[in-house]
């Protein structure tokens, strides 16, 4: 078991606020992408990954988020529907901006990057009075992503979000996914990373994002469970923290320590583990088992996505996870 309490008369299982965008990877892998000539498109984004994630292992999942009046604006849209995610509250902005779009490259197992193209995107346009609180009352929990807290209005709408859900008692998740590129320094990053997480009961980040977090606080500090204690003074009841190929340490509020389990593969690309690690996490949490059994699905859910083209697509059913796990150990 967990300590999470998750509200059983509310309607919605999961509901992400945030980035919702499209991947384009290269199908010619394992050398730069000025040598690759074909893409396939898939939908992108750490919330909406998570959010697919839920839904595929059987959780009443919705979004809320803004995209482009455009072809790619209209295929994410689609694409959640078709994953079953309620997307009543994603908005189509009329206002000029475009679908966040990103580029794979692929040159080893373990050689990655993105090229991402963020300028004037539509995910960072969401308004506070995008924020339906009735639909943030009606869910079990809300996942923001550090993302959309990078510019105005998407900053504010999102500590709306979070208001709404302290308010009426909906578990809240943030998922760090720290990208340098949207932020003007790590200290502006870290002010508003930090207002963000002291309203949030489950954190979970990188060794990395959380020594960002720090810079006006603690820095230097490499000790994790220093790190995670500093939450439990405000509403966080776990902190898990991820150090790649070494696995993860969840810390609880009671003073445990759990290490989670970890699944070496040869992976195809080195992106997608902390989207599916999330999805997984949250499910084994929510449906009651313990921390440690939790950190296992999420751990195999990212071997398995990480082994796989896509992110979106290749999130796997539970059956697919448990399947893998009883390979494994043979």
């Amino acid at each position: 078991m967990n300590s999470l309490r998750f509200d059983p008369n509310k309607e919605m299982d999961f509901v992400a606020i945030g980035r919702a965008a499209v991947d384009l990877n290269p199908n010619e892998i394992n050398r730069p992408m000025e040598e690759s000539l074909t893409f396939t498109k898939y939908v992108g984004g750490s919330p909406a990954n998570i959010t697919v994630a839920l839904s595929v292992l059987g959780m009443k999942t919705g979004f809320i988020g803004r995209v482009a009046n455009d072809p790619l604006g209209r295929y994410v849209e689609q694409y959640l529907r078709s994953k079953n995610i309620d997307t009543s509250q994603i908005v189509f902005d009329d206002s000029g901006a475009k679908t966040g779009l990103a580029f794979l490259e692929i040159k080893s197992p373990s050689e990655s990057s993105i090229t991402m193209y963020r300028d004037n995107v539509a995910d960072l346009k969401l308004e506070v009075d995008d924020i339906d609180e009735e639909y943030i009352k009606n869910s079990k929990t809300l996942l923001i992503s550090g993302t959309a807290l990078a510019s105005s209005p998407s900053r504010e709408a999102v500590f709306a979000a979070l208001e709404y859900a302290r308010k009426h008692n909906t578990v809240v998740f943030f998922d760090l996914d720290y990208r340098p590129y949207t932020w003007k320094s790590e200290k502006e990053t870290s002010v508003y990373y930090n207002l963000a997480a002291e309203k949030c009961d489950v954190i979970i980040g990188t060794r990395e994002e959380f020594d960002m977090m720090e810079v006006l606080t603690a820095k230097g500090n490499k000790d994790d469970y220093v790190t995670a204690k500093r939450w439990f003074d405000y509403n966080a009841k776990i902190v898990v923290i991820k150090h790649g190929k070494e696995g993860s340490i969840a810390y609880t509020k009671e003073g445990e320590a759990i290490k989670g389990a970890v699944f070496p593969v040869t992976p195809l690309k080195s992106f997608g583990a902390g989207d599916s690690y999330a999805g997984a996490f949250i499910y084994g949490l929510m449906n009651g088992l313990s921390i440690a059994e939790s950190m296992k699905l999420g751990a195999a859910s990212a071997a398995i996505v990480v082994s796989s083209h896509s992110c979106s697509d290749a999130m796997p059913t539970l059956r697919e996870i448990k399947e893998f796990i009883e390979n494994y150990n043979r």
